[in-house]
């Protein structure tokens, strides 16, 4: 437990974001963009030991691990942190990657997350999703939106994680949080589980099959906010995304649903910085009866042009965005073109 731990603490003195365990290399830890050794390299032997070590921490067996050759799992230090852990076989030895999550809930206006974002969970029914790649800051713009219920209004709030990260006290809401597959077998019966359980609000940790979107759906159209995520970029392909899991003869009929249901959605990337750190970018697409029609009538390639008319009023525009941080000379116009939605219309812009 002595280098586990030690690690983890190293991780968390550093500031970094993740840590590497990985055999044939050293522990590495994740501070902004550099990848830092912690350690001397170690041996799959080592790794096989750590693993095994990270799962007595969290109090968890193996078999999910080796029955499917992947697993997440948290598990916590007190006083220091917690930990999202995925262990998996690469190579047929173990490794393992753990994000640090800290115990306190995250303060949206030191992390640069717009108010507009937050003021979303105003809404009392509908879906909002959240979208971005891998390592974007998803969970946190989540855990942020329902810190803001917790703390704003009365209500029972059902989370469904996997694993759970952030842990909520109970302020003015009650917060029920679930684990898949320790507390709910899958995303989708946890769910269906969800909706028994007297909610007002529901964050469903990852929108990951049809079955699960189905029901996320359902759950919207019978008046609770449902809140979640999913990995794609950009509002327009998230759109295109939820609309493209279901067959071919039920698109036409989504797409009337999830005019209707769908609220807003939240793009978010973390761009490097001059400076060498990471600046969370959003856009922000709310939708209004021009949205509804766009959606409805499969017009989704003209959202883009919609928010950008839209942006700084209801809604954030992530090449307007982008363009702000260059004139501030925060990011670097090379930066900007990377991670714009349209690179040509931006390169002309900045």
């Amino acid at each position: 437990m002595g280098l586990v731990e030690d690690v983890l603490k190293k991780a968390v003195e550093m500031g970094g974001s993740d840590l590497f365990i990985i055999p044939g290399t050293a522990i590495t830890v994740k501070v902004n963009s550099q990848m830092l050794p912690v350690s001397e390299p170690v041996n799959h032997i080592e790794t096989g030991e750590i693993v095994e070590e990270m799962y007595r921490m969290a109090g968890r067996d193996m078999v999910h691990l080796e029955d499917t050759g992947d697993d997440d799992f948290a598990l916590a230090i007190p006083k220091v942190s917690r930990f999202r852990c995925n262990a998996y076989r690469q190579r047929g030895s173990l490794a393992a990657i753990c994000r640090v999550v800290n115990f306190e809930l995250p303060d949206e206006r030191s992390l640069r997350i717009p108010k507009l974002v937050t003021d979303l969970v105003e809404q009392r029914s509908g879906m909002i999703v959240v979208t971005g790649p891998a390592g974007s800051g998803k969970s946190t713009t989540l855990a942020c939106m329902i810190n803001r219920i917790n703390t704003t209004r009365s209500g029972h709030i059902v989370t469904i994680e996997d694993p759970i990260e952030y842990l909520y006290r109970h302020k003015k809401s009650i917060v029920s949080q679930r684990e898949v597959p320790n507390d709910a077998v899958t995303f989708s019966a946890g769910l269906r589980a969800a909706l028994r359980e007297a909610p007002d609000v529901i964050m469903l940790g990852e929108m990951r099959d049809l079955d699960t979107i189905r029901t996320a759906i359902t759950a919207a159209e019978t008046g609770h906010l449902l809140l979640s995520s999913l990995h794609t970029i950009g509002a327009s392909k998230t759109v295109d995304r939820i609309i493209d899991m279901f067959p071919a003869e039920q698109q036409s009929q989504i797409r009337v649903q999830l005019s209707v249901v769908l609220k807003a959605v939240v793009s978010q990337r973390l761009v490097p910085a001059v400076d060498g750190s990471r600046i969370p970018v959003f856009e922000v697409m709310v939708v209004n009866p021009a949205i509804q029609n766009l959606i409805r009538d499969s017009r989704t390639h003209q959202i883009d042009n919609a928010i950008y008319s839209a942006h700084g009023q209801t809604m954030l525009s992530m090449d307007t965005e982008l363009a702000g941080l260059v004139r501030q000379k925060l990011i670097t116009r090379e930066t900007a073109i990377m991670y714009a939605v349209n690179p040509e219309t931006i390169a002309k812009r900045v």
